[in-house]
Formats: C-alpha cells, structure tokens, sequence
C-alpha cells in the first residue's frame, strides 16, 4: 500500500512571510496574526520552532490534543511536527513571536542535538507553557524586543547577533523557570532520559521494544526502565506507547486518511491491533477520538 502524504497542513517559513530577509527565521507580533485566524483554527504542523510570549489579550490553544488558555506573561514553545490549532484568539491580543529553522545554529554551536537540552523543546506541552513574571517576564521581552530589532538588519553579524539573543533568550528562560523535582536529579541520568526520548522521536514507528533502545544507548534495559520511573514515574515502555499513540492522534485529525492507511503508517500488522491498542492506552477507539476532533 502506498503512503499517503500528510493530510494535515504544514507551514514552512515561506508560507507565513515570503519576503523573508533572512532565510531561516521569521519575527514579528502576534497582532499581525489575527487577519490570518481562520487558517489557524484548523489543525495544522510547522516546519519550523514557534515561540510565542503573550503581552496582553487573550485566547486559547491547542497543542498535541492539551488545551491551554493564552494570558499576558505566558510563553509557549513548539517544535517541527506538532500538531497546533488556535481555539480562540480575541482581536486585542498581543505579543511577539519568533520562529526559526534549527539550520541557524549549525555554524553557531557544535554540540550534536544541542536544543535538546532545554526541556520546553522537547515537544512535551506541559513542559513548552510557561508562565513568566516580574524580572523574568522583563528579560524575556527584551530579548524578543532584540530578535524583532536584529531580525530588520542585514549585514554581516546579524545572524549571529540573533543567535545570541535567541539563546540567551533560552537560557532566561531555563533559569526562571519553576523546576520540577525530578529535573533536580543527578545530571547523568537526565542525559539518558533525553537521548532516549530523542531516539524514541527518531524510531519509533520501526522500534517498539524498550531493550533495543537500551541497546542504542549502551545501557542494560533494566537501568533504563528504572531511570524512567525514577524520574518521570513511567516504566520505558510506557513513553515508546505514548509517542506511539501521539502520532495516531496528530493523524486522526484529518478524515483524509483511513483507520486502515494509519495502522498501515504506524507500522501496525492489521487495524485491528491498532484500534486494540488505541483503545487500550487513549480510552476511546480511534473512530470515537477522530469524530469528537473532526475538522
């Protein structure tokens, strides 16, 4: 059976500004979004990271299937493939926002997967909205006012000027962050727990089994599994299910595609299985979840 293309939208740079001064970035304020809200409304992807940092107004949005109310203060990041929808944006609402392609760090920083290392680009939303105040919500609007000046010029440095505020900008944002218990763990395991979750983003339409991660990292399965509920609470298996059951569900939107075709995308013997599975981990069969998110 030959695949489908994604039936869902997908933005890219060019599709939200074509005249863009400079290839891999695009800046400007949230207002200058509001002619476009009735393109946003529908399920769509980006390409690209999406940042947004919320000044006033309000709204609502979506996020992988979690709902989240917009509010003055409030940051929220996203990374290439998620699946976002605006549920409401109210005419006053303002802010900044900034997106990028990670193409821009490649001659900036070295460290393969670099990004990785701060949890709200992680692609987790309880992790990508954060709520900022007093000199934090100060720091961070400054760098945004920094990335929207910088981004008008065009010479030499500029890009690299960009860079630098893009990340100081992350760095901010990392430190005045309320920092769960379980970040506070010793720093190795943290590092584990990443490159798993990031070889799981890689693999895991082809690899299911938690021992051949643990092979991949160098590592016994047991330790992997007892790094997983030590600092997250779930067994190992569990995240390779979840990120399993997201990708359904980023697919069940959009009717464009058969119960059959995705089965057939995730690697699933038959549609049986799959809508087994589905209704084992997501508590509604995947024909209840795609009606209850029809476009």
């Amino acid at each position: 059976m030959k695949k489908k293309p994604d039936p869902i939208p997908v933005y890219d740079l060019c599709t939200i500004n074509p005249n863009l001064l400079h290839h891999d970035i695009s800046t400007g304020l949230i207002a200058n979004y509001y002619p476009f809200r009735n393109k946003l409304i529908i399920p769509h992807r980006h390409t690209y990271y999406h940042i947004f940092l919320f000044t006033c107004g309000g709204g609502a949005v979506t996020i992988d299937f979690e709902h989240y109310q917009l509010h003055p203060g409030r940051i929220y990041f996203m990374i290439p493939g998620q699946v976002h929808t605006w549920d409401v944006i109210t005419p006053e609402t303002n802010g900044y926002v900034f997106n990028f392609s990670e193409n821009i760090f490649r001659t900036f920083i070295t460290t393969p997967d670099y990004l990785y290392q701060f949890p709200f680009l992680r692609g987790i939303p309880s992790d990508s909205v954060i709520d900022l105040e007093g000199n934090a919500l100060k720091e961070v609007t400054h760098f945004f006012k920094q990335l929207l000046h910088e981004a008008g010029k065009e010479d030499s440095f500029s890009m690299e000027q960009i860079c630098f505020h893009l990340m100081s900008l992350f760095i901010s944002v990392s430190r005045h962050e309320k920092i769960p218990a379980q970040k506070n763990k010793p720093l190795l395991g943290q590092k584990i727990l990443s490159a798993y979750r990031k070889l799981i983003d890689d693999h895991y339409k082809e690899t299911t089994l938690p021992k051949d991660y643990a092979a991949m990292l160098y590592i016994t399965p047991h330790r992997l599994n007892a790094l997983c509920n030590d600092l997250l609470g779930m067994s190992a298996g569990a995240l390779i299910r979840n990120r399993i059951i997201l990708e359904a569900k980023r697919l069940l939107v959009n009717v464009d595609m058969s119960i059959t075709e995705i089965a057939y995308e995730l690697n699933f013997s038959d549609n049986s299985y799959f809508s087994k599975f589905f209704k084992k981990y997501a508590a509604v069969t995947p024909e209840e979840f795609r009606k209850s998110h029809s476009l």
